[in-house]
């Protein structure tokens, strides 16, 4: 499944490396110095002294993702109104 998480923070994160663990094709959309770090490094949980790594797509336009079968927005509320129209292209 092509699962896509916007919003790649605490929230985000743990789902993003959660899902590709389980075997699942994620995209993770980030923005800034967050974005950077996940795609030289991957991103790294760590849970009761186990370190989880995923190497994951990430990138901060929606539209490289590609087509997906669900999106997950793990931004914070007020966030959201502003990445909505991102999230597809626009009905003709």
């Amino acid at each position: 499944m092509r699962l896509c998480v916007y919003g790649a923070g605490a929230i985000g994160g743990y789902l993003g490396v959660e899902l590709s663990r389980a075997g699942h094709d994620v995209s993770l959309i980030a923005r800034g110095p967050h974005l950077a770090a996940i795609q030289k490094n991957g991103l790294m949980l760590q849970i009761e002294g186990e370190t989880r790594v995923a190497k994951l797509r990430a990138t901060d336009d929606p539209m490289q993702a590609g087509p997906q079968d669900a999106v997950f927005l793990t931004l914070k509320s007020h966030s959201v109104p502003a990445v909505v129209d991102r999230l597809a292209p626009p009905v003709p």
